[in-house]
């Protein structure tokens, strides 16, 4: 036997001493669990788990070995809590999410608003999940959609929040945390965007290009090949299509669909000229209710974390040890709090699920603020 087997085995001995030790922990945690149940006790105590760990490392002299062991303790009382967190949930004391489950929507019988005007890709979304058979408005910002729903003025509404190519609507994803608006569905409409002006128009006499600014962004590739025009930012690629049409500028162009180019009568000057075969935008369905489809598959948080290493590494175990596949991550930064940020996550599951359940209680008890978003 050479000396690497030789102390393979006193690693094997010692390996073995740990997983008895682990085991009979956790025994212990789950009494504690039992008696948190019991008493009402909160199963987070961050003072308590502060002190454990200054008590474990305090006469221990070496850097590595008391990062490590501070790193080794942090995972054994984060699965100490998971362990108490599922034990709420077989118990029933998790109680119940604050989202009523519904068969489905009624869009026949409700009224729908959408940011932009006729002919925006928000009205085409609408049409694809709701039909077309709609008592329906728009309105000309993301704000004031959600101020429609959230007074009552509207049911539902529409709104992007996120491409494929140019990531994510970041006024949507903040107007979500500032209303207590709720996701309740998505879908997806590929995007292709047309080069339009009014009947004279040519290539040659373009000057400036309206669109929104996403859609510009997606159409870099193609206007780069002109970069003489001014490129200016709208609303709406609908917007931009209106406003050409009201301005008979044969100096002046608009990147919208095709189908927006029809409705104002605008003539078609280049096909697709999106360079991403594969672009498309998400779109979601908000109200101001809290409801779910009972179908559901897809869950939307966000939350904000103490400004300290490992902060969310901690959170984001919650998805894993519940065996919840996360679909997504993105960030933005908190308002008037300088280099701190907010989370959002996408994840599979369903309200109604013992594992989601237990996540969410996690995850709330040891973030600075969650809010879930829906579950669609």
């Amino acid at each position: 036997m050479t000396e690497l087997d030789k102390l393979r085995d006193e690693l094997d001995v010692i390996d073995r001493q740990i997983v008895k030790l682990y085991a009979d922990r956790m025994a212990v945690c789950e009494k504690v669990g039992d008696y948190k149940i019991e008493t009402g006790k909160k199963v987070f105590d961050k003072e308590r788990e502060n002190d454990k760990l200054n008590g474990v490392i305090k006469d221990v002299q070496d850097d590595f070995l008391r990062k490590g062991l501070t790193e080794l303790f942090e995972q054994l009382m984060a699965q100490s809590r998971k362990l108490q967190y599922q034990m709420l949930t077989k118990k029933g004391a998790l109680g119940r999410l604050p989202f009523i489950g519904v068969d489905g929507l009624d869009g026949k019988n409700s009224r729908i608003v959408f940011q932009g005007t006729e002919g925006a890709y928000s009205q085409a979304a609408m049409y694809r999940y709701f039909g077309e058979d709609l008592n329906s408005f728009h309105v000309q910002t993301f704000r004031d959609a959600m101020e429609a729903i959230e007074e009552g003025a509207a049911d539902y509404a529409v709104l992007p929040i996120e491409n494929s190519s140019a990531g994510m609507v970041t006024e949507v994803y903040d107007l979500l945390v500032e209303f207590e608006n709720y996701i309740v569905g998505d879908v997806v409409l590929p995007v292709e965007h047309a080069l339009a002006g009014v009947e004279g128009t040519t290539l040659e006499s373009i000057k400036r290009i309206y669109s929104h600014p996403q859609a510009l962004m997606q159409s870099a590739r193609y206007l780069d090949e002109h970069r003489d025009w001014q490129q200016i930012g709208v609303a709406n690629t609908a917007v931009a299509a209106k406003k050409i049409l009201e301005e008979k500028d044969v100096t002046q162009a608009a990147i919208c669909s095709e189908n927006a180019a029809k409705i104002y009568g605008l003539k078609v000057l280049e096909h697709k000229i999106n360079y991403n075969d594969n672009n498309s935008t998400r779109f979601i369905i908000v109200t101001n209710q809290k409801i779910f489809l009972k179908d559901a598959k897809k869950i939307s948080i966000c939350f904000e974390l103490a400004h300290e290493s490992g902060s969310l590494y901690h959170m984001l175990s919650h998805f894993i040890y519940n065996d919840l596949n996360m679909t997504k991550i993105e960030s933005r930064p908190v308002e008037g709090r300088a280099w701190e940020y907010r989370f959002f996550v996408d994840f599979e599951g369903n309200m109604s699920q013992g594992a989601v359940k237990n996540a969410i209680r996690g995850l709330r008890e040891e973030a600075k603020s969650l809010k879930i978003l829906g579950n669609y």
